[in-house]
């Protein structure tokens, strides 16, 4: 599984990101911006789809002093610039334009189980329930995780 883009690192005392996208993440993330504008990830745990991240336009869920901002991603929307015709200047359409931010957010508790976790979105074909709105495309998100090979500070 090859990791695309690697959020900027957001808790006080490190210096690694702990949540990355795949390619087609990017990919599914730059549609659903351009349908529902600004969004953001929260993981809150549980079981069966719980343990799916949920994608949301930004601000729809809060969050508050039980999550954890686990990462920030600077996300180029991959789409044509205003003002260029599909064509765009190249032929292909696909001119990059602006750059936009994505937060990852995570239950406190969730994080309690998964500290020593480095997290992967990826996307899989079929549809999750819940509010998520990937779930319309017949694609959901999922976390594929790996163990981090370092001592994780009071642990």
């Amino acid at each position: 599984m090859a990791q695309a883009l690697e959020a900027a690192v957001t808790l006080p005392g490190e210096d690694f990101s702990r949540v990355a996208l795949t390619a087609a993440a990017l990919d599914l993330l730059r549609t659903l911006r351009r349908q529902h504008g600004p969004l953001m990830f929260h993981q809150s745990g549980g079981c069966c789809d719980g343990s799916s991240p949920m994608c949301y336009p930004a601000g729809e869920f809060t969050t508050g002093e039980s999550d954890v901002l686990l990462g920030v991603f600077e996300i180029d929307d991959g789409g044509p610039r205003s003002g260029f015709d599909e064509g765009g200047p190249s032929g292909g359409g696909d001119v990059p334009g602006d750059f936009w931010s994505l937060e990852f957010w995570m239950s406190r508790e969730q994080f309690s189980y998964w500290s020593h976790t480095h997290l992967t979105v990826d996307v899989v074909d079929g549809r999750g329930s819940g509010f998520s709105v990937e779930a319309p495309e017949g694609k959901r998100f999922l976390i594929r995780s790996r163990l981090m090979d370092w001592p994780v500070p009071g642990a």
